[in-house]
């Protein structure tokens, strides 16, 4: 997807380079098949990218996902994608940031990685004295027992997209027509509604910015 505004978010010598590439509201099928065209078109030198964006209003199902999760038809579409992970929602308001990365090259793991994104999200609660938590057994970012954050991967031959999605500034009502990453009955939450003043512009720039350091810590 070679169009947005474009951020070298790593350049020193020794930092192998990552790409910031703000595409702003995008429609997620469309998105996700760049995401997977990007990568089945990887070379050697092929630069790692972020692509922070929003979607409209969409519920996605995981690979693995169940539809038994969705509990009521709200006329928002719903698409069954190839990242892991159950059902959640999307929608105006909410930062998503795709990583588009080699692992092998960064010699990371899977499992790493998720402890990097995470990482990334407490840190950017921690920088708004807000404590964000990981739960055993279930990805995401949460603040007492309210999710506030998503994440999905999916790694072909090294190559890893899918991403993280933050709640920021949004409707949160459609989450109460799913169970939200496959767990019945739990809330959601958002910065906005945390005392955290950042637009979804501010917040995505401030997440990739964490994102890239855990990723630098990891090289």
């Amino acid at each position: 997807m070679k169009n947005g505004a474009e951020i070298v978010l790593s350049s020193s010598p020794d930092q192998l380079p990552l790409l910031l590439r703000h595409l702003g509201r995008r429609d997620y099928r469309s998105t996700w098949q760049a995401m997977v065209d990007f990568s089945a078109g990887r070379e050697a030198g092929t630069t790692d990218e972020l692509w922070c964006c929003e979607h409209p209003p969409v519920f996605t199902l995981g690979q693995a996902g169940k539809s038994e999760h969705l509990l009521a038809d709200l006329g928002i579409p719903l698409v069954k994608t190839d990242r892991g992970g159950q059902i959640t929602y999307h929608g105006p308001g909410q930062v998503v940031i795709y990583l588009l990365l080699d692992l092998a090259r960064r010699h990371l793991r899977v499992r790493e990685l998720v402890i990097a994104i995470e990482q990334a999200v407490i840190d950017l609660l921690a920088e708004h004295d807000v404590l964000g938590e990981r739960h055993a057994g279930a990805p995401g970012v949460y603040v007492g027992p309210a999710k506030l954050a998503a994440l999905g991967l999916r790694v072909r031959k090294s190559f890893c997209y899918h991403g993280v999605s933050l709640n920021v500034d949004m409707d949160l009502s459609p989450f109460a027509a799913i169970n939200p990453c496959g767990y019945a009955g739990m809330p959601v939450t958002q910065t906005r509604d945390l005392g955290i003043v950042l637009t979804p512009g501010q917040a995505a720039t401030a997440l990739a910015e964490h994102l890239a350091r855990q990723l630098e810590r990891k090289q």
